[in-house]
């Protein structure tokens, strides 16, 4: 990976769990490269129920975009759809969602490159978490070498086995660094832990602009809008250039044209969760270089040392945060015996008011990492929007994958590959068009990514992920 790439960089994604060299090649060279279905949790059907219950498949749907769609053709506040985890959104996607609407009517929706599939009526409500996991079948297109020239089937195949070895013998079979992925940050643009770093600090005004102007991998039209507001800051004609699908930004500049200076208010026009994701991007970035710092020490993130706080993991593959304890001498082993068995974890932080801290040498690893990111001294108190105060909390520093497979694949036509494709290989990108293609398949506990598994695979700048 090139030291240039500025996006893992900002979101703390350095670093592999093994040394080595990887195969390179994109992913979501086409839409269909890039499957993801949900393992949901049983549906308790009740033909009285309040809620209809649908399974939902999207084509290449941002999860946050799709629910402002559907609950508009509901005639329902956004608020009442509950869904289990967001997506990413070149891909096709199938998940559960909970729609506070009549069932005749959630039938009759109609919206491009969405399959809405009616389950029945339910009492039960969804929220993040509430899955089992996700099963992935994914493409890399274009394996390479580090010289960029192209990788042979045999070659790549032969390269992913060494890594997954590699791993199984440093951190225990079927398991890999929890590192957070790029989607938590905003793909192309991660402007939700710099957004977030604003609204800790209370500080609205450049919450509200980080926002509306930063820049990112984005279309022309997007990257002219956001530049305007940059230089021009907020203008009517800001409004009568923005492209029309960036509704929250819309709804943000139409607000405080009507309510100048109002700040607060202007930031309350993103959906609740996105408003909380901008606090959590930034707890996730400390927690990517925490793992990082961890294995710069040359620290296990498998197997626990004293000063370290570990957790039971349930039988979806989840922390149990209400029980979790430190690690002392005469703790060790016993506790190392139940790490190794998959019954216990480690755990890294997701920093805030009030969380757990390591002791020891982990203890200062983690308190080095806030003193880096200028977050020693943080409250994490929101005033004037409490619900986005944060205790914070830890999460494993390793999770699970199954059902692991990977096989060559043939390579596709041109004229059935992506605009990305078509643009062909840029500067500082890995990939070459006449490589190996290889197709995985595996499930992962829901909280983890797969884009951070294949990258310990793949070893490219994460925007080819």
């Amino acid at each position: 990976m090139s030291s240039e790439d500025n996006l893992a960089n900002i979101i703390g994604l350095t670093g592999y769990a093994v040394p080595g060299k990887g195969i390179g090649g994109v992913l979501k060279g086409r839409v269909a490269d890039f499957r993801v279905e949900e393992i949901s949790t049983k549906i308790s059907l009740d033909p009285r129920g309040r809620f209809t219950a649908a399974n939902v498949t999207l084509t290449n749907w941002e999860t946050n975009r799709f629910i402002g769609k559907l609950a508009k053709a509901c005639g329902i506040s956004r608020n009442r759809i509950f869904f289990a985890g967001t997506k990413d959104k070149r891909a096709i996607t199938r998940q559960v969602f909970i729609i506070d609407a009549p069932q005749k009517k959630v039938a009759q929706v109609n919206i491009p490159d969405v399959e809405i599939e009616i389950i029945g009526r339910t009492h039960q409500k969804l929220g993040f978490g509430n899955h089992r996991g996700n099963r992935f079948t994914i493409v890399a297109r274009g394996c390479c070498h580090p010289d960029g020239t192209p990788m042979t089937d045999s070659e790549a195949i032969e390269r992913i086995s060494e890594i997954a070895n590699g791993m199984n013998d440093l951190l225990g079979n079927g398991l890999f660094p929890n590192w957070i992925g790029p989607q938590r940050f905003g793909a192309g643009r991660p402007v939700t832990p710099i957004v977030g770093r604003h609204v800790i600090s209370n500080d609205w005004e450049n919450a509200v602009m980080t926002y509306l102007s930063m820049e990112g991998d984005e279309n022309e039209d997007v990257a002219n809008f956001r530049k305007h507001i940059r230089e021009n800051g907020i203008t009517q004609d800001a409004l009568d250039i923005i492209p029309h699908w960036l509704g929250f930004e819309r709804d943000m500049l139409r607000h405080l044209i009507a309510n100048p200076e109002d700040w607060v208010g202007a930031f309350r026009k993103l959906p609740n969760n996105l408003q909380l994701m901008t606090v959590h991007s930034l707890q996730s970035v400390a927690f990517n270089k925490t793992i990082r710092a961890r294995i710069n020490a040359n620290m296990s993130l498998s197997t626990p040392v004293e000063g370290d706080i570990v957790g039971r993991v349930d039988e979806n593959g989840q922390l149990e945060t209400s029980s979790m304890v430190s690690v002392e001498q005469r703790t060790l082993n016993r506790i190392s015996r139940n790490c190794k068995l998959g019954r216990l974890v480690v755990t890294g932080q997701l920093p805030g008011s009030r969380i757990e801290k390591s002791e020891g040498i982990v203890g200062e690893i983690e308190n080095s990492v806030l003193e880096e990111m200028d977050l020693a001294d943080t409250t994490w108190q929101v005033e004037q929007i409490g619900r986005l105060t944060t205790k914070g909390t830890r999460r494993p520093l390793v999770t699970t994958f199954s059902e692991f497979q990977y096989e060559s694949v043939p390579i596709a036509g041109e004229e059935t590959m992506g605009e990305k494709w078509a643009e062909g290989v840029q500067k500082g990108e890995l990939w070459h068009p006449e490589g190996a293609c290889i197709r995985f398949r595996f499930t992962l506990p829901s909280g983890s990514y797969a884009t951070t598994l294949l990258r310990e695979f793949m070893r490219t700048p994460l925007h080819q992920l």
